[in-house]
C-alpha cells in the first residue's frame, strides 16, 4: 500500500487541511527546534554564548553608512570595534552580574544571555579607518563611516601596439 492510498482523497480534491502534508506536523517541529537554538539555550550553566549577538540596523545616506547595534547592559570598555580589509568588527563580552553565583538563589526562569559576541560587516573599498566614528549611549552602539569619494569611471582609449 503506498502513501498516497492512505490519504483521503475525493477525486482531485483533498479532504485534509489545505497545504497539509504528511511530514507538516514533523516540518513545524524542526522549524521550531532550529529557532529555539538560534535563540540560545536561556538555562543557567547552558551554552552561554549561543544566540548572543547583538541586533542591528545598518542604514545608509549618500555619505555615510551607520551602523547601530543594541548592547543592553555594556560599557564602552565591553565592546571593541575594528576595521582590517574593509571588515567592520565587533566584538564585546557581556559577563554575568556578579551576584548570579549567589547559592541562595534558586532560578525559575533566565533568559538573558551573556559571553562573548561578534559580528562582522563588509563594507565598501577605501574606507577610511581613522574617519571611523563610535558613540554610546543607553544600551546602543552607533558607528558612523563616512563612504569614500566616488569617482566617475574614466574611458580608456585603445591604441594600436607598436
Amino acid at each position: 500500500m503506498t502513501l498516497r492510498a492512505m490519504l483521503p482523497y475525493r477525486g482531485r480534491l483533498s479532504l485534509g487541511r489545505p497545504n497539509f502534508t504528511p511530514f507538516s506536523p514533523l516540518s513545524r517541529e524542526i522549524s521550531r527546534l532550529v529557532e529555539e537554538f538560534s535563540r540560545g539555550l536561556g538555562a543557567v550553566g547552558a551554552l552561554p554564548t549561543v544566540g548572543l549577538s547583538p541586533s542591528t540596523d545598518v542604514t545608509e545616506t549618500d555619505t555615510e553608512i551607520e551602523i547601530a547595534a543594541e548592547l543592553p547592559g555594556l560599557e564602552c570598555q565591553d565592546v571593541e570595534i575594528s576595521l582590517e580589509d574593509d571588515v567592520l568588527t565587533i566584538r564585546g563580552e557581556k559577563k554575568m552580574p556578579a551576584d548570579a553565583d549567589d547559592k541562595n538563589k534558586n532560578y525559575h526562569l533566565t533568559e538573558r544571555s551573556y559571553g562573548r559576541f561578534y559580528r562582522a560587516f563588509q563594507l565598501p573599498v577605501g574606507i577610511d579607518p581613522a574617519s571611523v566614528e563610535a558613540t554610546m549611549s543607553n544600551g546602543v552602539l552607533k558607528i558612523k563611516i563616512p563612504k569614500p569619494a566616488h569617482t566617475d569611471a574614466k574611458k580608456i582609449e585603445v591604441k594600436e601596439a607598436a
